[in-house]
């Protein structure tokens, strides 16, 4: 392979892994602070990163639960972070900022170089990548690495597409970021098997990232990206807007498995099956998630399409010196 043939990269030098940015999901809750134990012998390893162990939601994770006022994982907008803040303000518009001065400011030189940040999801989804764009080599290729080093745990790349949007969650602070969100697990519990599946996905992260700065070459190839394309809400009544159905047993933890339309969606309450009346197979995931019956969301659909990788290296000090003045000038346009 030829050096002109791969894509240089700016180092990553400062790495953050967040946990309990919803405080009852509790795998990345007792990793982190597994981690904060364990930071002197991170801090050792040769090539290590500068890396920052962060328990997002402290205040929610004291009570379990999911949140205090709002969703914190959707409060990282310019608007939360930079508009006015009254004294009525929710906690987590508080806290992302507090989150954000750490770790960013979001979409400046300074933010740190990558965002992981550990969720755990009542889907059987195994260990899944989210993240905003399916042209971010960093995030993809750390995701090929864990498939390769993973190979008994199903693993997928989730792509919200917010071209026409503003990224709203704790992972869009960094240059780089993906949320790693591994179920099935209920909130407020912790399993081993998902716990460890977690811990192991964080070590061989940080291992990669570890071996990218140290100047290893990460050849190209192919990753199946599965792009988020709609929301479907359960069946609700008109007047009183409860749900009428549950998802059917056909489709009941069957994540990432082919839908098609006329297969099972629903089973109402009376007894009745609802079919999916799309118009073309797609692929179903967050499948009856607890925490999206307030969002009304019973399951979230995808395609999926195979992404061609290049192979990667770390940037010199003179590339990465170019690179630096060409993101000043953006930031003075």
């Amino acid at each position: 392979m030829e050096v002109d043939q791969l894509v240089p990269l700016p180092r990553l030098p400062r790495v953050a892994v967040c946990g309990g940015t919803h405080g009852n999901e509790l795998s990345g809750v007792y990793l982190v602070r597994e981690l904060l134990k364990a930071e002197k012998k991170v801090m050792e390893k040769e090539e290590s990163p500068s890396l920052l162990m962060v328990l997002s939601n402290p205040r929610a994770m004291q009570q379990c639960r999911r949140y205090i006022d709002t969703d914190l994982n959707r409060c990282f907008t310019k608007a939360n972070l930079n508009g006015p803040l009254s004294d009525a303000a929710p906690y987590e518009i508080i806290r992302s900022r507090e989150l954000n001065a750490k770790l960013g400011p979001k979409g400046s030189p300074e933010a740190v170089d990558l965002v992981c940040d550990l969720h755990n999801t009542t889907a059987n989804m195994g260990l899944c990548f989210i993240a905003y764009s399916d042209v971010d080599w960093i995030c993809l290729h750390i995701f090929r690495h864990l498939q390769r080093q993973m190979p008994d745990i199903p693993l997928r790349y989730i792509h919200f597409d917010f071209s026409c949007e503003e990224s709203y969650s704790l992972d869009s602070v960094g240059k780089h970021g993906f949320a790693m969100e591994i179920g099935p697990q209920p909130h407020g519990v912790v399993r081993s098997n998902i716990y460890t599946a977690m811990k192991v996905g964080v070590q061989h992260m940080l291992d990669w990232v570890r071996s990218f700065n140290s100047g290893t070459i990460f050849e190209g190839g192919f990753v199946d990206v599965f792009t988020m394309i709609k929301h479907i809400d359960y069946p609700r009544d008109r007047e009183t807007h409860n749900i009428t159905a549950a998802i059917h047993p056909q489709l009941q933890d069957r994540d990432f498995c082919l839908l098609h339309p006329e297969d099972p969606l629903f089973q109402t309450f009376s007894g009745e099956t609802v079919r999916y009346k799309g118009k073309e197979p797609l692929y179903p995931f967050f499948i009856n998630e607890c925490a999206y019956y307030e969002k009304g969301i019973a399951l979230t659909l995808a395609r999926k399409t195979r992404v061609m990788i290049p192979a990667i290296r770390v940037q010199t000090e003179q590339e990465q010196q170019a690179h630096q003045q060409e993101f000043a000038s953006e930031e003075e346009e």
